[in-house]
C-alpha cells in the first residue's frame, strides 16, 4: 500500500507510532520500525542531552528503517530551553524525521529544515493544522477528541477533523485519535488521509516498556473507560478513568491550582505506575481505542493484522461500486 506518507516517510505502512510521553523508546519505536511502520522516540525521556543521544544510537542500532523522534515544544520559549539542542544532536546523529507537538512550531521549523529533516507537526484544529502548513511542515498529524493524552480544548471528532483537515491543507494529512485497527485505517485512508497515528494499540503490545497490569488494563476495557481531566488548567487529557484521574477531577472541582494538581498529575507518578504495575496511582493516558483492543501481540503483528483488515475492507467497499 502506498500513499504520500509512506513515499514521503520511505515507509512500507502508512502507520505512525505516536509520540508516547514515558513509552517512546528505542525498544517499542524500533519494532515499530522494523514492521514496517515509523517509530518514534521522544525526547522528554532523556532530559539530559547526552542520554538522548545514546538513545538515538541505540535506536539506529536496532533498526535501519526511518525512524521519528517527537520534541514537545514548550509553551514559553527561556534561554533554558534545550529544543535547539535536541534538534542539533538528531542533526548530527543522522536523524531523517522530527515530529513537533505542543507549542507553536515557528521558531523552531526553519531550523529542522535548515537540517535538511522532514517535518511533521501535530495539530488538534484546522486553523492550526494550517499555520503547520505554512511554517514548513511536510506532514501535519491531526488529532480528535478520542485520542489518548492531549486532544486539544476544541472537542472535536477524529472523523469530522480527518475529513475538514485533508481536504483544505496541499500536505499530506495523517490522523491521530480513534484508529487501532486495519477498519479505522481504510476509514481514514478513505476520508482524504494519507496514513495513521496509533499511540493506545502499541502500549498494547510486547515491546512496550510499561508493565502487563498496563497492558491488561487496556484489554479489559471498553471506550467508555476513558475520561478527560486538567481541563481547569487548559490542558486537557485523555486518561483511563482510575482513582488518579478521579481525584485530579475532584481537586478541578474544588478549584486546585496548577501547583496543587502537580501531587496527582505529576509524571513522576505516571512513570513509577508504569514500572510497579499500580494503574490506581497515575494517570495512564489511553483513548477510546481501548474498546478496539483485545490481546497484547507484537508490533510485527499488529501491523501485519492492521495491514491485512485495511486491504480486505478497502477491497470490500471498492466492490461495492459497479
Amino acid at each position: 500500500m502506498q500513499t504520500k506518507m509512506t513515499e514521503l516517510l520511505g515507509i512500507q505502512h502508512p502507520i505512525m507510532q505516536g509520540g508516547m510521553q514515558h513509552l517512546g523508546t528505542p525498544e517499542l519505536a524500533s519494532a515499530v520500525s522494523n514492521a514496517g511502520g515509523l517509530g518514534t522516540i521522544n525526547v522528554t525521556i532523556y532530559p539530559e542531552l547526552e542520554d538522548f543521544r545514546q538513545a538515538v544510537r541505540q535506536m539506529k542500532a536496532l533498526t535501519q528503517k526511518p525512524f521519528a523522534v517527537n520534541v514537545s515544544i514548550p509553551p514559553d520559549v527561556n534561554p533554558g530551553d534545550k529544543t535547539a539542542d535536541y534538534l542539533r544532536i538528531c542533526a548530527e546523529e543522522g536523524v531523517g524525521i522530527i515530529e513537533l507537538a505542543g507549542g507553536n512550531p515557528t521558531p523552531f521549523a526553519p531550523i529542522i529544515k535548515g537540517y535538511g529533516m522532514k517535518l511533521i507537526i501535530k495539530m488538534a484544529a484546522l486553523k492550526h493544522a494550517k499555520k503547520a502548513q505554512s511554517v514548513g511542515a511536510d506532514l501535519v498529524t491531526i488529532v480528535g477528541y478520542e485520542v489518548a493524552g492531549h486532544p486539544g480544548m476544541g472537542e472535536l471528532s477524529s472523523m469530522v477533523l480527518a475529513d475538514r483537515v485533508s481536504h483544505e491543507l496541499n500536505i499530506p494529512v495523517m490522523l491521530g485519535g480513534g484508529v487501532a485497527d486495519g477498519y479505522g485505517l481504510a476509514g481514514a485512508l478513505g476520508l482524504g488521509c494519507a496514513g495513521v497515528v496509533m499511540g493506545t494499540r502499541f502500549v498494547a503490545s510486547t515491546e512496550a516498556v510499561i508493565s502487563a497490569a498496563h497492558k491488561q488494563w487496556i484489554v479489559d476495557h471498553s471506550e467508555g473507560d476513558t475520561i478527560t481531566c486538567q481541563r481547569s488548567i487548559r490542558n486537557m487529557v485523555r486518561v483511563a478513568n482510575t482513582a488518579s484521574a478521579q481525584a485530579c477531577l475532584e481537586m478541578e472541582r474544588k478549584g486546585a491550582t496548577l501547583q496543587e494538581l502537580m501531587a496527582v498529575i505529576s509524571g513522576k507518578n505516571s512513570k513509577a505506575a508504569y514500572q510497579s504495575g499500580e494503574v490506581e496511582k497515575g494517570l495512564f493516558p489511553v483513548g477510546q481505542t481501548v474498546g478496539l483492543i483485545h490481546n497484547v501481540k507484537s508490533c510485527q503483528e499488529i501491523i501485519d493484522e492492521i495491514m491485512a483488515q485495511a486491504e480486505a475492507q478497502i477491497a470490500s467497499v471498492s466492490a461495492m461500486v459497479k
